[in-house]
């Protein structure tokens, strides 16, 4: 079933620029009514935006094709630092063929796709698909993790109070989204000129077939928000072959997880008014009061499996009396997750529980899970196949500030309520089948995960502010230190990924930064070579030079001129047309490069305290960084039977430290 054939559309909805949205209930008196509901605005919403969510969506440009011959260009510069002399005079002996050959004839098929497809981007489908097909787990494998910064105030660090806050905003942030008052992601260059009420005055008086065009007069680009509506009432949902994302905006409730147990309650009345905080805290104070043992069988676990395996379980499951129980769990506006584990002081294990845990009293499958321990730390496990970080990231930091400028819930509320008996604990219903799926499951995902090595690095006195200073980017030097780090391990520079979004076009998903280039090569070759006589002079114009050939890919990648996805699309439409196999992709060295030994990403923002990711290749690490004004860090995952990851770690720490001894240098 296609993504869009899989959403349950609400009777009380519309189209809002072309995007189906659930438009607010009229206000319909009750004499039942209760009168705890705070139905005011202020209340209901997280932000009234005086600009559209969807303004600019209909007049956003499309995603480009790049021209073949510089797609071929780049791709040959980023094979140039990994292949050998003989291996790189043979892709570019492949590559040659490919423009000659069947290069134009894909090109121009690919084109004509574009051209019947206008409503989206020309990569949108193939890497929904892409996603949705592999069979993989999703755990470690593709599911990230985002960590909240703790509160300022210790006393809203308490697990009741947390969830509750965090859960009030979340549905603020949903109905905002969802009656299109969130106000549009835009990416402001000059914030003084453009992020103010004139910008927003103007653009938003333009028709939304104009409105882009308007913003760009102030040098403001919108971003795409068609992600965004996934991220609530969403679910993967496993089936053979190819998995379909399974949307139902009618659903009013959330789904609770708590030692492998479920729970439901609903947080939107009938007329889609938020309960007021008391009303939700007493409904997750009954939860967190509940003496149940960890559930017999706790089904989450079947999530953590091989996806054609899950879903012939899931099937079983079905079939047996559960289909209540997971539709309830599928329709659900969010899950949350309530652990019994305290994780501030121990940050490896804060990243091992938010990435995999036990799989016991997890639900890899929703568009994301709210996660919050016994002590408050909170973080989200969220599912990629829908979107990217660009959404994550807005609604955390959205949230983590409306929890903070102005919680809902007190610590001296906490005395006031009492556990609500309206909650419903939900049923699973296992047999035998069931019960050996589980603990095969079980038994399974724990040798995998005790495989998986964390280790991370925090640096303080450097960051965003000195690099400024200096003149140079600091994603290059983080980037810039990956490279170095490894060829110290190694001695050898390898394949590595950057995600860079291209949300900036009309369903615009990830481009590639190939990251290791000729001018990285260079200085950690310089840089480990003992006999070597530079300067650090010398070694600071090679640093400069290595964040220069950075910037540029970064631009090129951000403006759809990137080559992987593009070669990616052509790829997959020689597949569809079944013509004979190009050499370019018959090439080891195309296969080399898609192996990323280095896969990292960035979510860097004040309102988050780690993030990170598994590795994407059994020998690869797998990096989450932050970049902050006086701090950098990262967050290192990889297979500890396959790769050294505290070395790397150290390795790591120390390549910054000797970038930042050579960027100081006067």
């Amino acid at each position: 079933m296609s993504l869009l054939a899989a959403k349950r559309i609400h009777p009380i909805t519309a189209k809002v620029n072309g995007y189906t949205t659930l438009l607010p209930l009229q206000r319909l008196s009750s004499k039942n009514e209760a009168a705890s509901v705070d139905h005011g605005d202020e209340y209901q919403y997280i932000e009234k935006s005086k600009v559209g969510t969807m303004h600019f969506q209909r007049s956003m440009p499309r995603l480009p094709i790049p021209q073949l011959e510089k797609t071929c260009e780049r791709y040959l510069l980023a094979q140039k630092p990994i292949l050998i002399e003989e291996q790189l005079r043979h892709t570019e002996s492949c590559v040659k063929r490919f423009l000659v050959g069947e290069g134009p004839t894909l090109q121009k098929e690919l084109k004509a796709f574009d051209a019947k497809n206008r409503h989206t981007s020309y990569i949108s489908e193939y890497w929904f698909d892409m996603y949705l097909r592999d069979r993989k787990p999703l755990p470690i494998n593709y599911n990230p993790i985002v960590a909240f910064a703790p509160e300022k105030d210790p006393r809203y660090e308490n697990q009741l109070i947390k969830a509750t806050n965090l859960l009030i905003s979340s549905i603020r942030f949903m109905k905002s989204l969802r009656t299109g008052v969130l106000a549009p992601e835009v990416f402001h260059l000059n914030p003084k000129k453009s992020d103010t009420d004139t910008f927003r005055k103007v653009t938003g008086a333009l028709p939304p077939l104009l409105s882009w065009y308007g913003a760009y007069l102030f040098k403001a680009f919108p971003l795409d928000m068609s992600q965004y509506h996934n991220l609530f009432n969403t679910t993967r949902i496993p089936e053979l072959e190819k998995d379909m994302i399974y949307q139902d905006v009618t659903a009013r409730h959330i789904v609770v997880m708590r030692k492998g147990n479920f729970y439901r309650f609903d947080v939107l009345d009938k007329e889609n008014f938020i309960y007021s905080p008391k009303e939700i805290a007493s409904n997750l104070k009954a939860i967190l009061a509940d003496d149940a043992e960890v559930a017999e069988n706790p089904i989450g676990l079947l999530t953590t499996t091989e996806r054609d395996l899950w879903a012939g379980t899931r099937h079983h499951l079905s079939e047996i009396g559960n289909q209540d129980l997971l539709k309830t769990i599928d329709s659900a506006i969010l899950m949350l997750i309530l652990d019994e584990e305290t994780l501030a002081t121990d940050y490896k294990h804060l990243i091992r529980t938010l990435l995999h845990s036990d799989g016991v009293n997890r639900w890899f499958d929703k568009s994301f899970s709210l996660i919050v321990a016994k002590d408050g730390t909170a973080g989200l496990n969220f599912e990629h196949s829908w979107g990217d970080g660009v959404a994550i990231l807005r609604y955390l930091q959205d949230v983590k500030k409306d929890t903070e400028v102005k919680p809902r819930f007190h610590p001296e509320d906490v005395a006031s309520v009492s556990p609500n008996s309206s909650i419903k604990k939900l049923n699973v219903v296992t047999d035998a089948r069931i019960s050996n799926a589980i603990n095969q499951a079980k038994e399974e995902y724990k040798k995998w995960y005790d495989r998986v090595g964390v280790d991370y690095f925090i640096y303080d006195g450097f960051g965003k502010k000195e690099c400024k200073t200096i003149g140079v980017s600091p994603d290059a030097v983080m980037q810039l230190a990956f490279q170095l780090a490894y060829y110290k391990q190694e001695r050898e520079m390898v394949a590595t990924y950057e995600s860079c979004s291209t949300a900036a076009f009309k369903h615009g998903r990830t481009e590639t930064v190939r990251s290791c280039t000729t001018a990285t090569r260079a200085f950690c070759e310089a840089v480990t070579n003992s006999s070597s006589k530079i300067s650090k002079s010398e070694l600071k114009k090679m640093i400069v030079n290595c964040c220069n050939t950075h910037n540029q890919l970064i631009k090129e990648a951000a403006m759809g001129q990137g080559f992987d996805r593009h070669l990616f699309a052509l790829n997959k439409m020689w597949e569809k047309l079944g013509i004979q196999k190009p050499a370019i992709f018959e090439d080891p060295a195309y296969a080399a490069l898609n192996h990323n030994i280095l896969s990292t990403s960035t979510l860097s923002s004040p309102a988050v305290t780690a993030g990170g990711f598994g590795p994407v290749v059994q020998d690869g690490y797998g990096i989450g960084y932050m970049i902050q004004d006086l701090r950098l860090g990262a967050v290192s995952t990889s297979y500890t039977d396959r790769r050294n990851g505290s070395d790397y770690i150290k390795l790591l720490e120390s390549a910054i430290k000797e970038i930042h001894a050579i960027l100081s240098h006067e």
